[in-house]
C-alpha cells in the first residue's frame, strides 16, 4: 500500500488517475475484504489493514482447505490475538458484510465448533484421496515406488 500511495502521488496526473482527496490506500482499506486461510503474517499484518474488512477462511471445499481441522488450524494463528479481534475476523466481519445472520435461525452456542461437532458424529470426516471417478483410493498414501515400477 505504501508503493501503490507513491506512485499515485507521483504519476497520477500523467496516468490520468483521480481518487479525489483519497489514496489508493484509503480507497482500499475502505472497500476491499481481505481474508486469509493459513497465514500467520497475514494474521499479523492485520494491523495495517481495515480490521473490519479482514476475514478467516477456511477455503472448503477446495484441495487446499484447512477441513476438517480448520478452527485448530485458525487458532494456532489467532491464539494471541484479543477476542474481540477474533469474533471480528472468524465471523462478526462476515456476517455483516455479506448480511448474513446465522444466529437468527440457531442460537449462537449452538454454532460453536464443540456444539456442532457434537451433534455431526454420525459425519465421516477422515482424510481419503479420491479418484478422478470419485472412487475411493484403498490407501491414504501413495507408494512412490510402486507407481514408478509400473510405469517403467
Amino acid at each position: 500500500m505504501e508503493r501503490v500511495d507513491y506512485v499515485y502521488q507521483h504519476h497520477h496526473l500523467w496516468t490520468g488517475q483521480d481518487f479525489g482527496d483519497r489514496l489508493p490506500s484509503q480507497v482500499f482499506k475502505e472497500r476491499i475484504i481481505t481474508c486469509f486461510i493459513d497465514d500467520a503474517f497475514g494474521v499479523e499484518n492485520r494491523r495495517h489493514l481495515e480490521l473490519d474488512n479482514v476475514c478467516w477462511e477456511c477455503d472448503y471445499p477446495h484441495s487446499d482447505s484447512t477441513w476438517p481441522n480448520a478452527p485448530e488450524i485458525a487458532m494456532k494463528y489467532l491464539s494471541d490475538v484479543p477476542d474481540d479481534e477474533v469474533n471480528k475476523i472468524t465471523h462478526a466481519n462476515a456476517m455483516r458484510l455479506f448480511h448474513y445472520d446465522p444466529f437468527s435461525v440457531r442460537p449462537r452456542e449452538k454454532c460453536t465448533v464443540g456444539a456442532l461437532r457434537a451433534e455431526a458424529t454420525d459425519v465421516d470426516v477422515s482424510l481419503r484421496p479420491r479418484r478422478a471417478s470419485g472412487q475411493k483410493h484403498k490407501t491414504l498414501a501413495a507408494d512412490l515406488g510402486a507407481i514408478a515400477e509400473r510405469r517403467s
